[in-house]
């Protein structure tokens, strides 16, 4: 029989047995002198105090030890080694009348075998814990207020501000993602709180997820790439049409609460531009009905915008003898109260507002209303704009030299004299004279949208749209040497054996074109963003002394060579359309501008660039159809997506069916006639280029019909009056 195996026995362990826990009464409970917190015992008592007195119960218990007699025998009094914080903020709230002396407080008896001393029990206490992580304080202050408590309740409840707590509930709605990366140590906490400038989690992943490849990851860098397409509260349209207004009108705040200048952005930029338009359209009614002849209205008026502008001359309204007396009465309290607070640093606030109510009493004397006389106003018109702090700007009184009364001829008879009272009838023109008003340089007619034709396109967005067609020639002919080369050799030739250059679309002078009229995309396109890259490269390699780049260009291999013809001759092209001046006195003539757009085609094909896929244009509300009248609109939307889709947003109003075109129009590939190449038969029209010019599309020329006619002709005069 088999011999049973025998067992092995487990070692016996030692069972841990945890002291027991009784309330004690409060008097007979004692500061232990084996407490090792010795320092700066007091610090933080109020907040401790006020927390026990709010919840009116303690967290955690005292650590108390039994205190024997000579003997050995407990005595019924105990010692705190370690909980001595919570014993002096329960004596306070004893001197203050909140707890008994005598009321029982919760402790965890040690036990009287116990192996560690009092010493250690207390410096286990104050060391062998973990500080709470800032997360888990976001997160607990988001349950609270989730809870049901306010943010008053738990600012007051933690000894802090309510702006505190905001903020860090601000911080716990980032993105989960981002909060998981701050947990792990991948982000600093500034760099967390400029995440909460943009309460969009997807936008917020997206700039962490850029930022994690770039050297820069500054708070200031996140705070820019979250707010690159919104308005900042400083903006001068901000300031013009004030944060309330646009509130009100649904437009939507991010604000920086981590800021000491609680900064903001606007983040609806085109509700803002919206109403900017609009308070600045009522002033301009308001102006216009003085009677000027014509008024211009831009957020920014450019550089030289009065150059040759003749200024009318305003006289002023005297005082009358009470209103002389009133301003000496204003002038002499002033200094009498200058003088009476002359030694004080800082003025009293009834004082301060005083002086500034003075001020503008004093101002409004000074800048009295100016008089013009009315046969002038006929004739002047107004700049209307917004200064750098967001305040109104309006400028009276500028002729056109087109506007100008004309002058009699020697041996001619004055025309007054063959026109008794014209001067007297002007004048009472002037009282009922609609002004022509001009937005950002456009024509504004609110009855514009309301005719079912389709009208010509607005002169300033054909020379916008044409300024971006010149830019992406430019990039096109720059990355194409041979034809570069070609399109120099043309003129160069045509000049040498035809005895003159031709004035087509390569102006070789080279110089570089400047954008007077232009969409505020420009500069973002990618053809301008190209350009300014190879520039800068270019730039980088070339010595500066003019003996040395001789030099250093003649040493260049010909493939670098070509390369920097290319560059250089790309500036020279010039594809944009202006007005031609029929006396061609100044400016470019008809035939000229013929050639310059057929030339800008020819270069076009030649390169084989694409407005689309070269030039990333896309038709938008602000470049396009936010700028045309609703058929055109619907004309886009036809040739782009379908008449179906044109079907679908024909009963839209005009901001609304603009957005949905931009929509349905994204990925189609569309262009807007001034952008288009010109179909051609075959070669026919190149061949006979240096004689008969290319047809021009139909958006610019006529067909010789003469309702069209008469009718571009008149939006040819308002055109002229706008600008």
């Amino acid at each position: 029989m088999a011999k049973a195996a025998t067992r092995k026995k487990k070692p016996v362990v030692a069972m841990i047995e945890f002291s027991r826990s009784r309330d004690i009464p409060f008097n007979r409970i004692r500061l232990s002198e084996s407490n090792v917190r010795e320092i700066d015992v007091e610090d933080g008592l109020d907040e401790l105090t006020h927390d026990i007195d709010r919840r009116e119960d303690l967290v955690m218990g005292l650590n108390v030890r039994a205190i024997l007699d000579d003997a050995g025998a407990e005595t019924g009094d105990f010692e705190t080694p370690a909980g001595g914080r919570r014993y002096r903020a329960i004596a306070r709230l004893v001197a203050a009348g909140r707890f008994p002396e005598d009321g029982l407080v919760p402790c965890l008896v040690k036990k009287a075998n116990a192996k560690t001393s009092a010493v250690d029990d207390s410096y286990a206490e104050n060391v062998i814990r973990m500080a709470l992580h800032p997360l888990d304080q976001f997160k607990a202050f988001k349950r609270m207020v989730d809870g049901g408590m306010s943010k008053e309740e738990v600012a007051d409840a933690y000894r802090t501000t309510p702006r505190y707590i905001a903020q860090r509930l601000r911080l716990a709605r980032v993105a989960p993602s981002l909060l998981d990366a701050y947990a792990r140590a991948e982000m600093t906490l500034a760099m967390l709180e400029a995440f909460t400038v943009n309460p969009d989690h997807a936008r917020q992943e997206q700039v962490w997820e850029a930022i994690q490849r770039s050297h820069n990851r500054q708070p200031w860098y996140i705070r820019d790439l979250l707010t690159e397409t919104t308005v900042p509260i400083d903006d001068k349209r901000a300031q013009f049409v004030g944060v309330e207004a646009y509130e009100q009108a649904g437009g939507v705040m991010l604000r920086d609460l981590f800021s000491d200048e609680d900064e903001g952005w606007l983040e609806n930029p085109a509700l803002l531009d919206r109403l900017v338009s609009d308070k600045l359209k009522v002033i301009a009614d308001e102006v216009a009905a003085e009677g000027w002849k014509w008024i211009e209205v831009d957020t920014d008026l450019p550089y030289g915008h009065d150059r040759g502008l003749r200024v009318l001359t305003a006289t002023f309204a005297d005082l009358s003898e009470e209103e002389r007396a009133a301003r000496e009465a204003l002038r002499e309290e002033y200094e009498r109260l200058e003088a009476e607070h002359a030694d004080c640093d800082e003025l009293p606030d009834d004082i301060d507002a005083r002086l500034g109510e003075i001020e503008a009493a004093l101002d409004a004397f000074e800048n009295r209303p100016a008089i013009y006389d009315a046969a002038e106003i006929a004739r002047a018109g107004v700049f209307i704009s917004i200064d750098r702090a967001g305040e109104l700007v309006v400028a009276r009184g500028y002729v056109r030299p087109e506007d100008e009364a004309p002058v009699a001829v020697d041996g001619e008879d004055d025309a007054g004299d063959g026109e008794p009272g014209a001067e007297s009838a002007v004048a009472a023109q002037a009282g009922v004279q609609r002004a022509v008003i001009t937005l950002g340089g456009e024509p504004v007619d609110a009855e514009d949208d309301e005719d079912d034709a389709i009208k010509p396109l607005p002169e300033r967005l054909v020379i916008e749209l044409t300024a971006h067609r010149t830019l992406a020639l430019h990039e096109a002919l720059a990355n194409n040497p041979h034809v570069a080369m070609t399109a120099l050799l043309h003129r160069m030739v045509m000049e040498r054996y035809h005895y003159a250059a031709p004035t087509g679309c390569l102006e070789i002078s080279v110089r570089q074109q400047r954008f007077g009229v232009q969409g505020a995309d420009l500069s973002d396109t990618p053809s301008a963003k190209a350009i300014d890259e190879r520039f800068a490269a270019w730039k980088a390699d070339m010595p500066t002394d003019e003996g040395t780049l001789w030099d250093w260009i003649a040493a260049l291999d010909e493939a670098s060579r070509m390369a920097l013809l290319a560059h250089c001759v790309s500036y020279g092209v010039n594809a944009l359309y202006e007005r031609p001046n029929p006396h061609s006195g100044s400016g470019v003539s008809q035939f000229g501008l013929d050639r310059r757009l057929s030339g800008a085609d020819r270069i076009a094909r030649a390169t084989g660039f694409d407005m689309v896929a070269d030039g990333g244009w896309r038709p938008t509300v602000d470049n396009y159809l936010g700028r045309v009248t609703k058929p055109r609109i619907l004309e886009a939307v036809r040739e782009g997506a379908g008449e179906r889709a044109a079907q679908l947003i024909s009963h839209l109003k005009k901001g609304d069916m603009a957005k949905e075109a931009e929509r349905l129009l994204a990925e189609t590939g569309w262009l807007p006639e001034p952008l288009r190449l010109v179909e051609l038969d075959g070669d026919a029209a190149d061949a006979g280029d240096a004689g008969d010019v290319e047809s021009l599309p139909d958006f610019l020329a006529g067909d010789g019909d003469e309702d069209e006619a008469a009718e571009a002709e008149d939006e040819h005069v308002a055109l002229v009056a706008a600008e």
